[in-house]
């Protein structure tokens, strides 16, 4: 996992002191809002899909889940996760880790609405031991994502 390669990006941003490193394990979305001391709802969750032509991010709020009718609607096809020995490989981060921050070229990043709700967030940054303290604009700002979708449940 590359925690390196994600704050070498976020540095380039002037975002690197933002970072923050546990001891405990942040990969899932309870134990990062543990380690972080948040709501769990604060976590924004990257996800990973398979796409038509490439891999395809959705960073969701730590409380929704992804309406497959919804994802249906608006990539025109099912939600098919990327299954985990491929991850790496096609966005640049091993599953525990997977951040939308400076992702392997032609990856798809794309934000949920539910994002909206709050003040900041806490991606994941490169492995399952970080985190990244941003405003949802900052988000959107660092990941270059296509926009925002609605495309999570609660």
């Amino acid at each position: 996992m590359s925690i390196e390669k994600a704050r070498a990006y976020l540095k380039e941003y002037g975002f690197e002191d933002r970072i923050l490193t546990f001891t405990a394990s942040s990969a899932t979305v309870e134990e990062a809002a543990l380690a972080v001391g948040c709501e769990p709802a604060r976590i924004a969750k990257t996800l990973s899909f398979e796409g038509e032509d490439a891999p395809i991010l959705i960073v969701a709020a730590g409380d929704t889940r992804i309406d497959n009718r919804k994802f249906k609607d608006f990539f025109h096809h099912k939600a098919r996760m990327l299954k985990p020995e491929v991850v790496e490989e096609q966005v640049g981060y091993a599953p525990g880790g997977v951040c939308p921050f400076g992702v392997n070229q032609g990856v798809r990043i794309f934000l949920d609405e539910a994002l909206k709700r709050f003040d900041s967030i806490y991606p994941a940054c490169g492995d399952a031991h970080s985190a990244v303290k941003l405003s949802v604009d900052e988000l959107l700002g660092l990941t270059h994502a296509e926009g925002f979708i609605d495309i999570a449940k609660q």
